[in-house]
């Protein structure tokens, strides 16, 4: 298969799908994910993508590296929604956070990308009408069913439990990736007393760790 003499290779389809998964990927999510060696290689086969129109490249947010989406033309070749994702600029961060944190179980955990579900897949099978909360992804793990969520900005104690709680009785383990709001810390601390399958992780660790990968 072939497009503006691009010959479209296996990871190409892979590519699109991994990209269409998560409504976005920066360049260093899909170097990882899709199994490059080096950044050269990846982004020669991105800029590729995006010169024959199954990829878009947007900069969106300033201090953040180009977005990479799916085309219409490359979400037809995949079979997905004709409809485009909105990419909401106050969520872009937060995104790329998810997408580090997913690198960071897949090379500390040994899980396969294979077992990850993410949030857009969750949601995919709601009705019409009030969307329910989910993780921001969800592990299916040899121990059992893994909700990780991704929090930053200080929520309301009410609403942080009510979280919890659901994923509790719906998940076997629930990571929370935090930032470094002291309350926020403090309030998941004390609400691992209460809740046994509850584990703080710091984002500065994830960070450091998809910083340092070769």
């Amino acid at each position: 298969m072939s497009s503006k003499g691009m010959e479209l290779q296996e990871r190409d389809i892979e590519i699109l799908k991994l990209v269409y998964r998560f409504r976005f990927c920066l360049g260093r999510h899909v170097r990882v994910l899709a199994g490059f060696f080096g950044t050269r290689a990846c982004d020669r086969r991105l800029k590729l993508l995006v010169e024959a129109g199954y990829l878009e490249r947007k900069k969106l947010l300033y201090g953040v590296p180009y977005l990479y989406t799916v085309s219409h033309k490359g979400r037809m070749l995949i079979g997905a929604n004709k409809r485009a994702d909105e990419i909401r600029l106050e969520r872009i961060m937060h995104d790329c956070h998810v997408l580090d944190s997913i690198i960071f179980f897949i090379g500390t955990r040994n899980i396969a990308l294979e077992a990850v579900t993410s949030e857009k897949d969750l949601h995919s099978g709601d009705g019409f009408g009030h969307r329910r909360h989910y993780p921001d992804f969800v592990i299916n793990a040899p121990v059992g069913t893994i909700a990780v969520e991704i929090e930053i900005a200080l929520k309301s104690k009410e609403r942080l439990e009510k979280n919890i709680r659901t994923n509790y009785m719906d998940f076997d383990f629930q990571y929370w990736i935090l930032g470094d709001n002291p309350k926020l810390n403090t309030l998941i601390k004390d609400f691992q007393s209460e809740y046994s399958n509850l584990k703080a992780i710091k984002l500065g660790d994830v960070t450091s760790y998809v910083n340092n990968l070769k």
